[in-house]
């Protein structure tokens, strides 16, 4: 049983080591986070295998992200209020329901297996969201300052990404291999391990407070000053991602580029988020958060502006690359700039808020995008999301202003 500590100082570590909660943090997302993109890819695999139409796999995907969109606040005030193990037992009941109602998916003919399905998009989309709400606040906890909070983050911010290919080539492996019904299985138990690895996070005892004034609710860290501006900094970096996941493929077809070329950009785009999150670490100390994210936010309008004007798939990497490094860039800032500018106690329903926004970002802007490209062009896409990230950046310049002010 790790040693418990009091949740009103930061978790020192001088108490435990930082490389050893971080580590067990990272493990904890890459296990959670990979059942739901596993699932993610496999289900609709299944359902299109099944012959369901198209429109299933879209509510189906809509989905993953619907259900993190209402339970966001929930899971912040449960971390918020009993810290780090709590809500990860949650997180991991929710993903493993979820990856038992896809193994039972394989059991039944339609309509019930896409309905099996359907939950189980709902259950792993909240479990891995539940879990992550309570690795990050934990993660901006270990910290002692703004520059550890950097660094912390930059770390943080690989589990996605490594997530995101072991859970659909884990799945892909097993369904070729040994068909649906294992490879959900397997992903099924996957978040199991994270529960062995929490053993290493130091378990916080909450002191006693004063019950909430009941006026007062999440929706009053809009009024924190700052907070505003940087929900909408994010926004704009996270529409600005799904943008380029967007259209990538489609500005591909247009120029006639193999499967296996439009795939190399999107996973050289990858590599370079991957990349400079390996890089902050070391220059964590030299880097101010608002300065980078006017700097990404720049860069990232200079690109759109670009990238619909290269025609072939080198040039186009060369944009996925330094695309790549501005916003892989930014996580690490935006979390170190929410965790200055609110409440320690109340971290979880902040990081929530955040959340709530790139859920719902995920979930309506896919629609948006599709909508606006049939009517205007892809090429237009990149054009328009270019020019509100570089207005954008203003406010990125006054929220350093306001960081200035709390420390």
């Amino acid at each position: 049983m790790p040693d418990s500590f009091d949740a009103t100082r930061p978790l020192r570590r001088n108490a435990l080591p930082l490389a050893n909660v971080l580590v067990a943090l990272i493990i904890g997302q890459i296990c959670l986070h990979s059942t739901m993109a596993g699932i993610r890819m496999a289900a609709p695999l299944w359902v299109l295998r099944q012959s369901h139409t198209e429109w299933a796999v879209g509510v189906l995907i809509g989905l993953f992200a619907a259900a993190p969109i209402v339970l966001a606040l929930q899971a912040g005030r449960l971390a918020d209020r009993h810290g780090y193990h709590r809500p990860l037992y949650v997180a991991v009941s929710l993903t493993v329901v979820g990856g038992a109602f896809a193994v039972l998916a394989t059991l039944f003919a339609a309509p019930f297996d896409f309905i099996l399905l359907c939950g189980a998009a709902i259950f792993s989309g909240a479990g891995a969201n539940y879990g992550l709400i309570a690795i990050q606040r934990t993660a901006g906890r270990s910290a002692v300052d703004a520059t550890e909070l950097k660094r912390v983050f930059s770390w943080l911010g690989l589990a996605p990404a490594l997530a995101n290919v072991a859970g659909p080539v884990l799945a892909g492996v097993l369904i070729d291999l040994a068909g649906f019904r294992v490879a959900f299985a397997a992903l099924m138990l996957l978040p199991l391990l994270g529960l062995w690895w929490a053993r290493r996070v130091p378990v916080e005892t909450p002191p006693p407070r004063p019950p909430r004034p009941l006026a007062q609710s999440s929706w009053d860290l809009l009024r924190t000053p700052g907070m505003r501006r940087l929900l909408a900094v994010n926004w704009l970096v996270s529409a600005s991602w799904d943008v380029h996941t967007f259209v990538i493929p489609i500005l591909g077809h247009e120029r006639g580029f193999s499967a296996s070329a439009i795939g190399i950009v999107l996973g050289v785009f990858a590599g370079a988020v991957a990349l400079v999150r390996f890089a902050i670490p070391a220059l964590a100390h030299r880097l101010r958060e608002s300065q980078v994210l006017v700097g990404a936010m720049l860069l990232t309008g200079a690109v759109f502006a670009v990238y619909p004007l290269v025609q072939s798939p080198l040039t186009m990497c060369a944009c996925a690359v330094v695309l790549g490094l501005a916003l892989g860039s930014v996580q690490p800032m935006i979390m170190s700039t929410l965790h200055q500018l609110t409440p320690p106690d109340r971290h979880g329903e902040a990081i929530a808020l955040r959340s709530m926004t790139i859920n719902f970002s995920s979930a309506v802007m896919p629609l948006a995008f599709g909508v606006a490209g049939a009517a205007l062009g892809a090429a237009s896409l990149f054009w328009v999301m270019g020019a509100l990230v570089a207005v954008g950046s203003v406010q990125a310049r006054r929220l350093g202003a306001t960081l200035g002010t709390v420390r």
